[in-house]
This record gives structure tokens, sequence and C-alpha cells, in this order.
């Protein structure tokens, strides 16, 4: 059971014709596929579903409901709430409602994406699942163009489209009441500036109370902690609380690349000295990434193209030897505007609006947006050099102060298509719960009410957070400019991956060779026709793509 709830693996069929030789449980026009589902009270509603959730406020009203599940918990709100439940439950799920009076399907995410939920979007039967990886079967492998396209100026897919044509992701804070409808938002973070006339430092009090109690309510009974420690303020700061409440020992863990290239492993030492954690560090080689990123991709959903996804995958497998579930500090910059902000924050002061935003935005990646009228085949951008990118909305929102506009966006899309899905599944892949609890709802709503000039304050980032937790720090890891996790990726091509890098890409039977101009790849591979070349990050973008294709095409 407790690798089930770790590694979900059902799958719904919905339909006329629904039905499946392996179901585990059915009824005409729906069927279950790898689990039990949970009832309602009244047998009215079968569930289906991965959660957890903050039990503390339901059970107030329903202190009988101790011992039971937490979807079981779920379906007995269901039956007095329907959709209305959606709002009452704080944490990670993805469901699915089978209402047998009505006929009637629904699905539902929770806030900010903790949890994934696709279904395909053609035939007579749908399928849904938590895991892009289980509807393999259930479609045809035709990639979506755009999804391509935004995938290369990116590193992740945004949105409610996947690399497939005929399967979308259920975005997060929405249900889906009929599968055929449109989805419907229940919760939306938005800009709701308040108590601008209050100091930072009054801010700082709410942001800190917070923090500790969202770590507080993640911390295990009885039970030692982990927490991934980069050194940088986020991680560093969810560390010391742990440490701080918590009454068990808290382990940290950290990852570098050997003594031959840059890395901020002195600084997670400093952090893990001063909160007094059993410490690890785990050394990663290039030729461990390589050799396990199909592994890694094949635990992902739409792929990620940057290079922690297979060390963020070793670690996972390091702390499972030591902890149940770990801490991470993923949301800092997303909620409290970290330093991958000033390229558009620039371009705002300094360039040209309207049109221009949707560009700077995407140059900003430093991914391969400028390239993608050479990249793509001339058939491939001739279908989609017109098509709207799913950010320009938020872009062009006139109401929302610009920082907010990018703290909205880095919420909506990075949040919950790249950083809580990367994290999330390459723990549960290393049987490890994980929580964000800089990316809780409630951190998020808070993050958005805060004055932007407390955020961005002149050139600090992240003012307000650092301010929350000046006293539980040192000054040389409140005050240090973020540098990030380096990767010599660029290196990396030249003296270790290059000839394989060569048989997968340049392949005439590669996945990618219908959609990209390889003849371009092959200059990149070649370290030619640019004068400042981020030829490691490019490659290692296709790579990724290539790998996930081949991968989910077996």
């Amino acid at each position: 059971m407790h690798q089930k709830l770790l590694h979900p693996n059902w799958v719904v069929a919905w339909g006329s014709a629904a039905r499946s030789p392996s179901a585990t449980w059915a009824t005409p026009g729906f069927a279950v596929i790898g689990v039990q589902p949970t009832f309602s009270p009244s047998q009215r509603f079968v569930l289906v579903g991965d959660c957890c959730f903050d039990r503390t406020i339901l059970l107030q009203k329903q202190p009988d409901a101790a011992e039971l599940s937490d979807l079981a918990i779920v379906a007995q709100l269901w039956e007095q709430w329907e959709t209305e439940t959606l709002n009452l439950i704080e944490g990670q799920f993805a469901l699915a409602v089978w209402d047998q009076e009505r006929q009637v399907l629904c699905l539902g995410r929770d806030r900010v994406g903790a949890k994934t939920l696709y279904y395909t979007t053609a035939g007579t039967t749908r399928w849904i699942a938590p895991r892009l990886r289980s509807l393999n079967s259930y479609h045809a492998h035709d990639l979506d163009p755009i999804a391509l396209r935004d995938y290369l100026c990116c590193a992740f897919v945004p949105g409610a489209q996947t690399l497939w044509q005929g399967v979308r992701e259920l975005r997060p804070g929405s249900y889906l009441r009929p599968l055929d409808a449109q989805p419907q938002r229940y919760w939306q973070p938005q800009e709701q500036i308040a108590h601008t006339d209050r100091s930072i430092d009054w801010h700082a009090g709410r942001v800190r109370s917070l923090l500790e109690e969202r770590v507080q309510q993640a911390l295990p009974v009885g039970e030692s902690v982990g927490a991934f420690l980069s050194g940088g303020i986020d991680s560093s700061c969810v560390t010391a609380i742990a440490a701080r409440l918590h009454d068990r020992p808290v382990h940290t863990f950290s990852i570098h690349f050997g003594d031959r290239y840059p890395s901020e492993i002195e600084f997670a030492n400093w952090v893990a000295a001063h909160c007094r954690t059993s410490h690890h560090i785990l050394e990663v080689s290039p030729r461990q990434i390589w050799q396990l990123l199909p592994e890694t991709l094949a635990a992902m959903d739409d792929p990620v193209g940057e290079g922690l996804t297979v060390p963020n995958l070793l670690l996972a497998r390091s702390a499972k030897q030591f902890v149940n579930l770990v801490l991470n500090g993923e949301g800092g910059d997303p909620c409290f505007a970290g330093p991958k902000n000033k390229p558009m924050l620039l371009n705002s002061l300094y360039g040209s609006a309207g049109e221009d935003a949707i560009a700077a935005y995407l140059t900003s990646f430093q991914k391969c947006f400028v390239d993608l009228p050479r990249l793509l085949k001339p058939e491939v951008w001739s279908a989609i050099k017109d098509q709207p990118f799913v950010f320009t909305p938020e872009l062009e929102k006139r109401e929302t102060t610009f920082l907010n506009k990018l703290m909205l966006l880095n919420i909506e899309f990075k949040g919950a298509d790249y950083i809580l899905t990367k994290v999330n599944n390459l723990t549960a892949a290393a049987e490890l719960k994980a929580r964000s609890p800089l990316f809780d709802p409630r951190m998020v709503e808070l993050s958005l009410q805060i004055p932007p000039e407390y955020k961005l304050s002149g050139a600090q980032e992240k003012a307000v957070l650092k301010a929350a937790v000046a006293d539980v720090l040192p000054d040389v890891i409140i005050n240090r400019p973020k540098s990030g996790m380096v990767m010599s990726m660029q290196q990396w091509f030249l003296t270790h991956w290059q000839r394989q890098a060569r048989s997968l890409l340049l392949n005439r039977n590669a996945a990618i060779a219908p959609y990209l101009n390889q003849s371009l790849i092959r200059d990149w591979l070649n370290y030619r026709g640019e004068v400042f070349p981020r030829y490691g990050l490019k490659l290692w973008l296709l790579v990724t793509l290539e790998t996930w294709l081949q991968v989910n095409r077996r």
C-alpha cells in the first residue's frame, strides 16, 4: 500500500464503451485499473486518487474521521459538498470521482500542482491517470508541435498541453466535470497587495510565522526528517526551521560534481554545521548523469530539460537510506522574487513594451527561443510560428504590478510544470515523500499580499524572506548572492558526452529527426556558429527530449 501511494499507477476509463480486462473495479461507463476505489458512505460516489492533506481543521468538524484515510475523508466530504470539497482540503491531491447516480465523472487537482493528472481527449473511451507514462498504451504518439516549441523555449512544457497531441493535463486549482467540458478554476493565485503602510519587518514576521506552521505540519511524528540543502537561502531557511522545531534528528543532503568543478558545497556545509544536522554529501559524475538519464526520464512525466534531474534522483535515493520524508526549499524563487527575474525587470525598464514582452520573457530562459526558425524544420516552423504562447494573457494584464506578473507566471507554470513535477516525481521514484513548505498555497497567497518592493528591494532579491529568517541563519548565507547549482554542461559535452550525443541526436532514425534541423545540431556539437555559445545547455535540452521520446515510445 505504501508503494502505491508513492507511485500512483492507477488508470481510469470513462465512456459508453469503457471496459478493460485488467480492471480492478468496473461499472457501466466507468472502470478502475490498478487500485481498489474508495466509496462515499452512501456508495453514490466512487473515488480514485492520490492525496495527502492537512487534517487539522477537517477533524475539528469531523472528529470521528481520525481513523479514516485521506481519500475516505474526501469521500465523506464529497457526499455533502461535491466540488466545493476542493476548497475545503489543503494539501496535495489528484482525484477522479465517479457519480453513480448521475453517471458523471469529475477530476480535481490541488491548488499549486504538487500532484499531476492527465487525460486523453479523443475516442469513445477516455483514459485518466496521475502519470503521463501510464497512458502510453491508450493514445497515439504524435507530437504536439506547439508543446514541442514551448519545450525548446523553456526546458519544460507549460500549461494544459503535453508533448502528445491527444493528451492534456488538468491545471492546478482546477476541476473538470464532465470530461468533455472546459476545466473550471476553484482557486487561482492573484495579486492582492495589502498592508502597504506596514514595514518590511512586519511582513517578514507573517512570513516567518507561516513558514514555521508549514514546516511543523510537514514534520513526521516520531521519525527523523530529511532536507535537501544547496546552501542557498531557500533550502537553508527550511532546514534551520526544521532543526529548531523537530524533536528527532534532521538529516541534510547535498550534491557536488567533484573538486574540479565549482560548487556551493562550502555554503551547505556551513548551514549543516550551524543547524547541527547529520550531513550527507553525494558526488555525482558526468558518466552517472548520462547513464541514468533514461531511467530518470521514465520516472517523470513531460520532460524537464535541465541538468539537475539525474542528480535529484540520486540525491533522493541517498536520502531514502536515512528518512522517509524530505523537505526542500522549492518555492522561494517564484514566491519571493528570485534573481532569474532580473532580465525581465530590466527589459520592462529599458526595453520595448507590447509584443516584445513575450519575446523578452522567452529569451530570459536562455534556451532555444531565438533559434526556433533555424532549429525547427521549415514545415514545423511554418505551422506554429504565429500560434500564441500560454504566457501571453498574464503578461498583458494591466492591473497587476510587473514583478507580480512574473511571480504569477513562475507560480502557475514553472511551479506546476517544472519545479514541483520534478521534485515530487523523482522523490516518489525513490519511494520518498517530499514537502515544499515555501510552495504551500497559503505561502503563495501571502507572498502576493506583500508589497513588491519588499520582495525585490533595490538589488536585493527575496528581501522579506531573508528578513524573516535572519535570526536562524549565519550572515554569510543571508547576504550572499545566489549563484545556483553550477553544472559544467559545456565542458562535459566536450570531454565526456561528445560521441554519445552525436550517435543520439544525429541518427537518421532519431525521434527528433522529423521535427528538428540536424545540420544545425551538428554545428552545435562542433561548437560552430555563435560568438558566445550556450551549446552545452541547448544540447542537453535536445538530449533530454530525444531520450524522453525513446523511453516513452518503446
